[in-house]
């Protein structure tokens, strides 16, 4: 790391950051609001957006600033291991192609906002909505939390904040802005504020990567060189563990947890609320299938991203104790001049703005229509929503703030790990009830319920050379004798449970609870008026025509 600031990369830094915090409020006024005190109108955005502006919502929404960061950082550590996040960015789409339009349907059908008002409404059940939404709010907080982490390791390698050694206040207060900066656009512009600046963080993290995996191999002496200097590393052994840092190549012993977190991650991504969030603002349900269809073009450019972590440890980044979040900006900060690596810088901060606005609309969201809504105040109004929504969405980005002030980096990585096992029990309520009915409500809360304990025991039981517990994601599999994914083995549990107690309930006839929904809102496509979602759906209402292209 250079000595002092980087006084041209924080010039144009802020330049990006000024520019798109005009952006965020001007949002306010873009596609105004019928009824800006409405719910629909905040935090899905009127249910407005069309095929590209959802596409790039939905790029800054999962391809995050702790994407820039941390893909390649796992790369940096342990090699070939880190290169997960490809193969399950390209699984998931086929995947999400067969439900994500089915639950736009049902959802703009009925006025659903969450994923737990389609929950209670397909199985006439607030425990499960509740215990689905809970899920989403505990998962998105470290995950918040982490995009505040990217924020902090560019400032760190700006050298702005002070030392170690500098007042506590003096040493964040860059944080403190961008964090006050951030609350302040979401709270007036909702959904639309990262809409917009989504189209400024998208074109900067595609020109960064773009230039860098040009020029940073002819800076470095070509591939060639760069894949030797890094199997090199990776063959230096561990001196607590006697393993090697890592491998270029997965070996056989970590393939079985390599498959079964890249497919446990796919199955999770689209469940997460903020990309619930995103998929809900699509104006029609082919705006949908188009983005399942164009979204891989991000998997391409994770690709380029993963292998930087090759290029650091190429440049020489690193040592005892390093921490590998800041290895991809103090490659940008030795390699590029200083204005383009303020570019790059303005990337990754730009690109932790926007998700984490959606983050904590999301979350906010949840808690406003399946906790405060269905058990606090029935007869809330949408103004009274509304209002609730922006203020708990404050009070999630505090949360996270605080989270990232008082611990320690790795424990808020951890716990974002975690996040994924938790979301991955939520399948069988959304994904199973987008299909059918069969599925007993109390059989998939206890399904869920069983999922989420083994999931988190098996979590806390693994340890790390720097911590005791929750230090890994993977353990041995039940009578396969393979390690793998947590996650992916507590949704075989969570499913387990809910088939048998399913089968149970039924033979006993206990009341399933009522469905408000029927087979043709599954396919629905938009409807000549957005539905109000405070009033019960009308069954025989016939679709509306689709809108013209």
């Amino acid at each position: 790391m250079k000595d002092g600031v980087n006084g041209v990369a924080l010039g144009v830094f802020i330049f990006f950051f000024l520019a798109v915090t005009v952006l965020g409020f001007f949002a306010a006024r873009w596609r105004r609001a019928a009824d800006p005190l409405h719910l629909d109108e905040w935090g899905l955005g009127g249910r407005s957006f069309g095929t590209w502006v959802t596409w790039f919502l939905l790029g800054g929404d999962l391809y995050t600033a702790y994407t820039f960061v941390a893909v390649p950082a796992a790369i940096f550590g342990a090699g070939a291991a880190g290169f997960f996040a490809v193969p399950y960015t390209v699984i998931v789409y086929p995947m999400v192609f067969l439900f994500l339009p089915r639950l736009w349907s049902v959802s703009h059908r009925h006025g659903y906002v969450t994923s737990s008002d389609f929950i209670r409404g397909r199985f006439g059940s607030k425990s499960l909505s509740v215990a689905v939404a809970v899920t989403g709010i505990i998962a998105t907080m470290p995950y918040i939390a982490l995009q505040l982490v990217g924020i902090q390791s560019v400032l760190d390698v700006m050298g702005v904040g002070g030392s170690d050694g500098t007042n506590w206040f003096v040493k964040d207060l860059p944080l403190l802005i961008a964090f006050g900066v951030l609350a302040a656009y979401t709270y007036s512009s909702g959904l639309r504020a990262p809409a917009l600046i989504a189209f400024v963080k998208d074109a900067l993290i595609y020109i960064v990567i773009l230039v860098a995996i040009i020029y940073i191999p002819y800076k470095l002496g070509g591939f060639d060189d760069i894949f030797s200097k890094a199997d090199d590393a990776f063959k230096v052994k561990n001196p607590a563990t006697g393993a090697p840092r890592g491998s270029l190549v997965t070996g056989p012993q970590a393939q079985w947890a390599y498959a079964t977190l890249a497919m446990g991650s796919a199955m999770a991504l689209f469940l997460y609320p903020h990309s619930v969030t995103a998929v809900l603002s699509g104006k029609r349900r082919d705006t949908i299938r188009r983005n399942t269809t164009i979204l891989p073009l991000y998997s391409l450019m994770l690709g380029l991203l993963a292998l930087l972590g090759f290029m650091a440890i190429a440049d020489g980044i690193g040592g005892k104790g390093y921490n590998s979040q800041l290895a991809i900006p103090q490659l940008f900060e030795n390699v590029f001049p200083s204005w383009f690596a303020g570019v790059a810088f303005a990337a990754i901060g730009i690109g932790a703005l926007v998700p984490a606005a959606i983050m904590s609309i999301a979350a906010a969201n949840l808690f406003t229509r399946n906790i405060y809504k269905d058990l606090i105040k029935p007869d809330a109004t949408p103004a009274q929503e509304t209002k609730v929504s922006k203020l708990v969405s404050l009070v999630v980005k505090v949360g996270a703030l605080v989270f990232v002030l008082t611990m320690d980096k790795t424990v808020a990585i951890n716990f974002q790990l975690l996040g994924g096992i938790w979301i991955l029990q939520t399948v069988p309520a959304i994904v199973g009830g987008l299909f059918t009915r069969w599925f007993h409500r109390w059989a998939l809360l206890a399904g869920w319920a069983a999922g989420m304990f083994y999931g988190t025991w098996k979590a806390y039981e693994q340890s790390s050379p720097a911590q005791s517990h929750f230090g890994g994601n993977a353990d041995m599999i039940p009578w396969i004798g393979e390690k793998g994914y947590i996650g992916l083995t507590a949704f075989v549990l969570n499913a387990g449970v809910t088939i048998v107690l399913t089968l149970v309930l039924r033979a006993f006839k206990a009341p399933a609870g009522e469905d408000e929904t029927v087979p043709a809102d599954y396919t629905a496509e938009a409807s000549a008026e957005v539905p109000n979602p405070t009033a019960p759906a009308d069954p025989a209402v016939a679709p509306g025509l689709p809108e013209p292209a």
